[in-house]
């Protein structure tokens, strides 16, 4: 069936496994990929794909309305799917105004455009907006969350993401538009900015540097191989019941000094150093204001009504990660230049 899906955020870390999963998978399918190009997109990682018949790439601020309506008037998207968004929190803590903007109003503008431009047919019509396990709060030891749980945001960001939740169950039930949410736990892979946990850990042990870990390092994540997500990002899409939410994690859960630890092993391994040299970079900072202690996702509702299940342990998927930054320097060098380097020295000073 030929369809015309508009993925935001096409050009960011979980964004461009999406993209490249529709464009290949689906050649029938006009995969539109609209992004604002800003510090965490690039289109350098559509390099593979960006000249394929069926994808299309323009340049959009979800947050300008007339822009928003305009693309949806050049296309009649029949689905949506919605990643765009400002995601970290730190972030969220010095300048919660961009988050308000892009996550909330961004949402807003996309689902009125949505309701207000018909497809040539609506069949399929679904916009399916993808949210984070944060909106759920912060778990003790015990438990996951589930679809159930009651939202309770700690930070401007996860409050951000659950306002524009609420937006997307408004709109489905006051205009009977067709919707999926589903809330992820955190992403690991190629591609991400090294902002995050991970690829900052990464990017820090092979220039011997310092590596800041907040508090003592006891929060617990559990970790989601971004292909993973992409995978289930399609069967949602494609087969998930309209008004439903739908859990996403990795049945992973780690202390933050505990995957570090690992990745300080995998590293030394792999740039040849004495087993365990790594760890001596490891530097604890003044803790996160609101940092939530524990998440854990319960995706037993996915796994069980549509089938789908990770494909890959935690070391496999660390192992393919750690690998693809070590191949692609090039790619981290671009990304690490400007106004990276201007952030990382305003959160974590000369360490």
């Amino acid at each position: 069936m030929k369809r015309t899906i508009l993925i935001t955020g096409g050009a960011g870390f979980i964004g461009s496994h999406v993209i490249r999963r529709f464009v290949k998978k689906y050649s029938d399918y006009t995969i539109v990929n609209a992004d604002n190009l800003t510090y965490a997109g690039n289109l350098g990682n559509l390099t593979d794909i960006d000249r394929e018949p069926n994808y299309k790439f323009r340049k959009v601020d979800i947050v300008d309305k007339k822009a928003v309506s305009a693309l949806f008037d050049e296309f009649r998207f029949d689905g949506v799917i919605h990643l765009a968004a400002e995601s970290h929190v730190d972030r969220s803590i010095t300048s919660p105004d961009e988050f308000i903007l892009t996550n909330i109003l961004g949402t807003v503008n996309l689902l009125a455009a949505f309701r207000d431009v018909k497809p040539e047919s609506d069949a399929a019509r679904l916009f399916y907006h993808i949210s984070t396990d944060e909106v759920y709060g912060s778990l003790e030891h015990g438990g996951f969350f589930t679809e159930q749980t009651p939202y309770d945001p700690r930070s401007p960001y996860s409050a951000s993401k659950a306002s524009s939740d609420h937006m997307v169950r408004a709109f489905g039930n006051t205009y009977k538009l067709p919707f999926v949410i589903s809330n992820c736990s955190n992403n690991y892979g190629p591609n991400q900015f090294p902002e995050k946990l991970i690829p900052l850990t990464i990017n820090n042990i092979k220039s011997k540097r310092q590596i800041p870990v907040y508090g003592k390092g006891e929060n617990i994540r559990d970790w989601l191989y971004v292909e993973d997500h992409a995978a289930a990002i399609d069967v949602i899409f494609h087969k998930g019941n309209p008004g439903e939410t739908y859990n996403v994690g990795g049945d992973n859960e780690w202390k933050n000094i505990d995957l570090v630890r690992l990745m300080c092993s995998i590293m030394d391994r792999k740039l040849g150093r004495n087993a365990g040299s790594s760890e001596n970079l490891i530097t604890f900072v003044t803790d996160r204001a609101g940092h939530d202690l524990r998440y854990a996702i319960d995706s037993s509702k996915l796994q069980k009504e549509l089938g789908w299940k990770p494909s890959v342990t935690f070391e496999q998927g660390m192992e393919m990660t750690v690998d693809w930054y070590l191949a692609n320097e090039k790619w981290l060098a671009t990304i690490i230049s400007g106004d990276y380097s201007k952030y990382y020295e305003e959160m974590y000073g000369n360490r």
